[in-house]
């Protein structure tokens, strides 16, 4: 079987990248644009960096704004409808994971009405038609759902999240700007951050990896060692290297896959309600400790992607520790917690049970009994 890439169309970098939207709509002859984002973006002005340029070019929009942290099937049913009420012809989304994975959903059932029931794209759906042409604004620094082909939705009624892989979802345009992640709170900037981290590993060490996203995930692992910490002190140089690790990790990951740690990640965020990105990181240790006999010698190149000096001198133990306590040492300085108090024992099998039915891991390189999950969520107890 070929292995496959896929990526944006087109994507700008760097300060000021921002203004390159409204020629794209221009070039695009999108008449009516709709604005998904969150409410706190809104609240906070950061939306408004963007709805300025359109308000100056004269371009007409609609702001859609009912998306939650972890995006519902109601959020996207009811995008849908507005989308449709307002007459626009194309998307532009702002925000982190949530308010682009609202995004995706909707632009592809506006396409693809047959399948308007949300829980009929998950997993691997047989969409026919791309998604309503989207251009993809990330404010923080850690999904990279700007350049992924998945999106997790949500299904509140069943305590659970679903992943959707969808090729036809990807957004045409990606415009990554770090001035438009220097608002991020640093528990925020952390946490995203430890999210691009989790993409690089998992994505370097899961089954499907190969030689061009290996290059992707090696790069991403190394500019978040050297960058998070300074994005977290919200140092110009580091928010701009982080902007650029998750884009990067992103290219990867999304077309090779992640591994357990997602799928453990996605369930206590279902549960618990738990942000993305803290679930991922605490786990993220733990996972490593776990698929550490599974990896060959891929974590002696994590822990020099991570900054560890002397690695070649070092004997498969002792170069598998350094990988894990490199990554340990980034979480702590960051602020990342090490528990979850929310978690109850007596929801510790369904918890398991929901993590391995998840789609993300069958990636994993090792294959986990229900009684390893249940360990590894006890860990965070």
């Amino acid at each position: 079987m070929a292995d496959r890439i896929v990526l944006n169309n087109i994507s700008y970098h760097g300060a000021g990248a921002i203004k390159e939207i409204v020629p794209e709509i221009q070039r695009g002859g999108y008449k009516h644009i709709f604005v998904a984002s969150d409410p706190d973006l809104i609240k906070f002005g950061v939306t408004k960096k963007v709805t300025d340029l359109l308000d100056e070019a004269g371009i007409e929009y609609t702001v859609y704004s009912d998306i939650k942290p972890n995006p519902t099937i109601e959020n996207v049913q009811s995008g849908v409808k507005a989308f449709k009420d307002c007459g626009a012809d194309a998307i532009v989304t702002i925000g982190g994971g949530s308010s682009m994975d609202t995004a995706k959903a909707i632009g592809v059932i506006i396409n693809n009405p047959e399948f308007e029931d949300v829980r009929s794209l998950e997993g691997v759906a047989p969409t026919k038609n791309h998604a309503v042409p989207t251009i993809a604004v990330p404010t923080t620094a850690g999904t990279a759902a700007e350049v992924t082909i998945n999106y997790v939705i949500t299904d509140v009624e069943k305590k659970r999240k679903f992943v959707c892989v969808d090729t036809n979802d990807i957004p045409a345009i990606a415009v990554i700007d770090p001035d438009m992640m220097s608002s991020m709170p640093k528990g925020l900037t952390a946490s995203t951050g430890m999210d691009a981290l989790t993409h690089a590993i998992e994505g370097y060490t899961t089954k499907a990896a190969w030689e061009l996203t290996d290059m992707f995930h090696l790069e991403a692992i190394r500019l978040i060692a050297k960058n998070l910490r300074g994005a977290v002190n919200n140092e110009p140089e580091g928010r701009k290297g982080m902007a650029m690790a998750q884009y990067i990790a992103g290219m990867g990951f999304s077309n090779v896959g992640l591994g357990i740690d997602h799928a453990m990640a996605h369930t206590l965020s279902a549960y618990y309600d738990t942000p993305h990105g803290v679930a991922c990181a605490m786990f993220l240790p733990i996972v490593l400790e776990f698929n550490r006999d599974a990896c060959g010698e891929r974590y002696r190149e994590i822990a020099r992607a991570m900054g560890v000096e002397g690695v070649d001198g070092m004997s498969p133990e002792e170069y598998k520790d350094a990988a894990i306590n490199a990554v340990k040492q980034l979480s702590v300085d960051v602020g990342i917690p090490t528990k979850n108090e929310k978690i109850r024992e007596e929801d510790l099998e369904q918890l398991a049970k929901d993590a391995l039915a998840d789609a993300c891991y069958p990636g994993n390189p090792r294959e986990a009994t229900t009684e390893q999950v249940i360990e590894m969520f006890r860990k965070l107890m």
